[in-house]
């Protein structure tokens, strides 16, 4: 529906009757979508059937990595199974090859972090971390 360059040329009733049209065009959209929603919600309830619980697209799953263990304890394992200070890149490498998982694109620096912030851990050297006694 073509826009009126400006309202001041319309007459009370034309703006009313283009209120009218708008509602019912927006009405109308508002059960489209909600037809269309309600056929999503089918397809999505047979991807499940299919595929298991996270098979879908929605709600189900963020791609977040859950791990048996947190990173704190699972770097206090680390460092207590090697009984000597280890270099932060080392420690990052045990750490996923004991079977943590993660995403992040710079998992060194993560590990950094709870390095410095853990008061489980303390620095031997520079960048290189041991449990405390």
């Amino acid at each position: 529906m073509p826009r009126p360059s400006s309202g001041r040329s319309l007459s009370i009733a034309e703006l009313h009757t283009l209120i009218e049209s708008r509602r019912y065009d927006l009405d109308r959209l508002r059960k489209q979508r909600t037809d269309l929603q309600r056929k999503l919600d089918a397809v999505d309830r047979d991807i499940n059937k299919i595929a298991g619980a996270g098979g879908g697209r929605r709600g189900i799953g963020n791609g977040r990595v859950r791990n048996p263990m947190s990173l704190h304890a699972t770097i206090e394992h680390v460092l207590g199974k090697s009984g000597k200070p280890m270099r932060v890149g080392d420690i990052a490498e045990a750490v996923q090859a004991s079977g943590y998982r993660s995403n992040a694109a710079n998992f060194r620096g993560i590990v950094n972090q709870t390095l410095i912030k853990d008061k489980r851990f303390t620095a031997a050297d520079r960048g290189v971390y041991q449990l405390k006694k």
